[in-house]
């Protein structure tokens, strides 16, 4: 079958129609994706019992900020490929994806290498309880020999979404994450291998997905069709890739870092809080991929309309995603807070204190999550029209340094899980703010300079 049967041209037609159509597999991908997570936790929770559980939840933190400054780099590949797609640049196409793979590899590597070295010393220095961090440093261990694939993946994927083509990742993750699921459950019920026996699960599917994803790029008929013989850094592409996408890396690892202190001030009300909160993290991140999708959406849209010069069809693309998020976002954090006793009940066994816990985490970020769907969509439109840094410097100020200031100062006045978990919604409202104001200033001169391509 033609890889353009996969093709979305988000230049033409109905800017909703194709934004639903590029964004339901991509939401089914994250929340497959979420799934499997969830399955993870939950076998960990249920057989490993929740001391191991908390062990998994003190490492998200730290392997996100790991590696979310190299996946982050993934944004520069879509909002050049998409603007090569737009404007119909064959050869730009070709170059981009041939220096995006390139880069995949080397930015996987080093990645491996540093979170295989620094994943004790920095536990230690977060106050990781010394009842679990052996299990958390050998479960981050095994997640980091994955972590190559895992970005190969991300940079393949970027590839095909940026083009419209959402479908052939969903098959991927719906294949490799049952198999995911499937030796979780060998290894920790059968082998009785605890994290590390769901750790070498996620590792193993991790590669089967980058296999599956460059196999889709070898053998495409379309001008990104990958050849290993010409995998190569253009240095112009690699520039322009690297200046959108390492702004976009620096702000996910701004909110990872962010988070990291969060977690250490976590970790010091005890482990019943850490598994609550892992718990409940991990039911709201069914929320935010669902969310999310319209970020992706949006920022493709923009880009290839960017590339393709039609200002009209960017705004109206802006106001479609922020629409689609905002009721998404609403819908499903009241569904979870009705039925969040019995989710919670899903991960945590006979320990009515950790579902407490996470219930108040329910609550006090759950209902108001929606603020963080309109942030991620002008997220999207911001780097769509190739303004990465500033959403960077916005999170930087908003969400790592509200969050800061908040535990540093706010939190010790009243120290309580109530007041620590009420600096996600406050940092949130304050980087929507940043970003709708940096929006309204830029728009005019990112339009010239579209003209002027």
């Amino acid at each position: 079958m033609s890889a353009r049967c996969y093709e979305i041209d988000m230049t033409q037609g109905s800017i909703l129609k194709n934004m639903i159509c590029f964004a339901i597999p991509l939401m089914l991908t994250n929340l497959l994706q979420q799934f499997y997570n969830a399955a993870d936790t939950i076998i960990v929770g249920r057989w490993a019992g929740y001391d191991a559980l908390a062990a998994v939840g003190a490492t998200s933190s730290l392997t996100n900020l790991l590696i979310s400054l190299f996946i982050g780099i993934s944004v520069g590949v879509s909002v050049l490929v998409s603007r090569n797609f737009g404007a119909g640049d064959t050869e730009g196409l070709k170059r981009t994806s041939h220096t995006a793979v390139a880069l995949s590899f080397v930015c996987g590597l080093m990645s491996m290498i540093v979170g295989e070295f620094l994943c004790r010393p920095i536990l230690e220095l977060l106050g990781t309880p010394r009842d679990i961090i052996d299990l958390s440093v050998l479960y981050m261990r095994i997640i980091f020999v994955g972590v190559p694939a895992q970005l190969v993946y991300n940079f393949g994927a970027a590839i095909l979404r940026s083009v419209g083509d959402t479908k052939r990742p969903l098959y991927i993750l719906s294949v490799t994450g049952i198999i995911n699921v499937a030796a979780n459950l060998f290894l920790v019920i059968g082998f009785n291998m605890s994290v590390a026996g769901v750790a070498i699960a996620t590792a193993f599917a991790h590669y089967l997905s980058a296999f599956a994803v460059m196999y889709c790029l070898m053998y495409s008929d379309a001008p990104y069709r990958i050849d290993f013989a010409k995998l190569y850094i253009h240095k112009s592409e690699a520039k322009q890739i690297i200046s959108i996408g390492l702004p976009a890396g620096l702000q996910s690892s701004v909110f990872s870092i962010s988070n990291v202190v969060i977690q250490s001030a976590t970790n010091s009300f005890g482990t019943f809080v850490m598994a609550g909160r892992a718990a409940a993290s991990n039911i709201e991140a069914f929320v935010n991929t669902a969310m999310d999708s319209f970020q992706h959406a949006t920022l493709t849209a923009v880009g290839q309309n960017y590339g393709a010069r039609k200002e009209k069809r960017i705004y109206k693309t802006i106001g479609i995603g922020l629409i689609c998020a905002i009721t998404i976002g609403v819908v499903l954090s009241l569904l979870v807070y009705v039925f969040g006793e019995f989710l919670l009940g899903l991960y945590i066994v006979e320990s009515p204190q950790a579902i407490e816990a996470g219930m108040m985490y329910i609550v006090v970020c759950g209902l108001p999550f929606f603020v963080a769907g309109i942030m991620n969509v002008m997220t999207g439109a911001l780097r769509g029209l190739g303004y990465s840094k500033i959403p960077a410097l916005s999170s930087l100020i908003g969400a790592c340094g509200v969050r800061l200031l908040w535990v540093a100062f706010v939190l010790p006045l009243n120290r309580t899980v109530w007041m620590l978990f009420l600096c996600w919604p406050i940092s949130w409202a304050v980087v929507v703010f940043m970003h709708i104001t940096t929006f309204m200033i830029v728009r005019k001169k990112s339009m010239r300079k579209m003209y002027e391509m």
